[in-house]
């Protein structure tokens, strides 16, 4: 009765299967890291996407430009501005990324990207791939990191989410078996695993954390999460100095809002589906999405983003102006932080401590609040107070 069916769904899946062992080949064959110490100039690509995505880059890019002015003249850095990342050039294109889009990317050593629309079943847009999942895909930036920071409360969170595998890593490419069954399909690799898991650790170790734990579910998804439980705690046994423990994802969720067990994480170290969730509850401890910056690191490039989506409805209502900064400014001190400029970061983290506290310059997102432009003029204004 379905034979027919079956045989198309084997075949889509036999050419998975072997798309994904050449993306395995091509990952161990990546070694080293990019030493930005080494280059003469380092190139930040500046990508603002589409919705409130160009307002928010456009005003990280100016306070990064105020903070690295020196740097800029002496031509230590120099910013490149990559547009075409919009939702209308990419359906045009039909493609999660334009090719001349990717080529500009890829002559970049990071990236501050804004935020992107992705199409989703039933709004009417074509079938395309998240550009953030493409992104990450073509540039193999395999480590997201979030941290959220809370002294008052004993917070003190950095997440590791694999950035590349799990249960996104072939998103836009399951099967419709029949119009009754659909299936999806999650992917871990020994190299995806062992990489992401040694960046948190040695993390840890560097800045003296002493804990990493290990979230999965591995007692239902028994192949995937279980081996990248096992991994994990392979990698583990090489730092014998930090405290590995384990937990399910489910129990984790519950654990962050126990104000006394929470205080015990430190590292985490997690699959791309349960570290998307489980970072946007965090961030909602230290105000929300519109607070929290994201690194996505690879050995080659690194990208910087907002975790928050592109808000189109903002833009629809004639908005857009009033777009909170914070995310992507709290990326860019990421930025500067990863290509070696960590004074500048540090100034920069503690303007926006200053800044988000006071009531006089409050984000609503509306008429009542301030402007983005407002905000990033009195986010300089202190920088100027910090850095002298």
């Amino acid at each position: 009765m379905y034979e027919s069916d079956i045989k198309n769904a084997v075949a889509s899946f036999e050419a998975l299967v072997r798309k994904q062992l050449e993306r395995n080949e091509r990952i161990k064959a990546t070694k080293e890291f990019t030493d930005y110490e080494k280059l003469d100039t380092i190139v930040i690509g500046v990508c603002g996407g589409d919705g409130i995505g160009p307002i928010i880059t456009k005003e990280s890019e100016r306070v990064l430009r105020f903070i690295l002015k020196d740097q800029v003249e002496a031509g230590r850095i120099a910013f490149k501005t990559i547009d075409g990342l919009t939702i209308e050039n990419r359906i045009a294109k039909m493609q999660p990324i334009p090719d001349d889009v990717l080529a500009e990317l890829k002559q970049c050593h990071v990236i501050l990207k804004g935020p992107t629309t992705t199409p989703q079943a039933g709004d009417g847009l074509p079938n395309i791939e998240s550009a953030n999942v493409a992104m990450r895909k073509a540039l193999d930036l395999f480590a997201n990191v979030r941290p959220v920071r809370i002294p008052e409360e004993g917070i003190d969170w950095t997440f590791f989410r694999e950035n590349t595998e799990g249960a996104y890593a072939v998103g836009s490419e399951g099967v419709n078996v029949t119009d009754e069954l659909a299936m999806d399909f999650v992917v871990t690799t020994t190299e995806g695993t062992q990489r992401i898991a040694r960046l948190a650790y040695e993390f840890a170790r560097k800045n003296g954390k002493e804990r990493v734990s290990i979230i999965q579910k591995a007692n239902v998804i028994k192949t995937t999460d279980g081996k990248f439980l096992n991994l994990c705690r392979e990698i583990g046994k090489e730092y014998p100095d930090i405290i590995t423990d384990e937990w399910y994802i489910d129990i984790t969720t519950a654990k962050l809002i126990d104000p006394k067990r929470r205080k015990d994480f430190k590292v985490f170290v997690l699959p791309n589906l349960y570290g998307d969730i489980i970072t946007d509850e965090a961030a909602e401890f230290q105000g929300g999405v519109g607070t929290a910056g994201s690194a996505n690191n690879g050995k080659r490039y690194a990208m910087f983003e907002a975790i928050h989506g592109s808000a189109p409805r903002m833009v629809k209502e004639g908005r857009a102006q009033y777009a909170d900064p914070c995310s992507m400014l709290r990326a860019s001190a990421m930025l500067l932080s990863h290509i070696g400029f960590v004074k500048e970061s540090e100034a920069l983290d503690k303007a926006l401590d200053i800044c988000m506290a006071d009531a006089s310059h409050k984000i609503t997102g509306r008429e009542d609040g301030c402007t983005c432009s407002d905000f990033g003029d009195y986010v300089m204004e202190t920088l100027q107070g910090i850095l002298g």
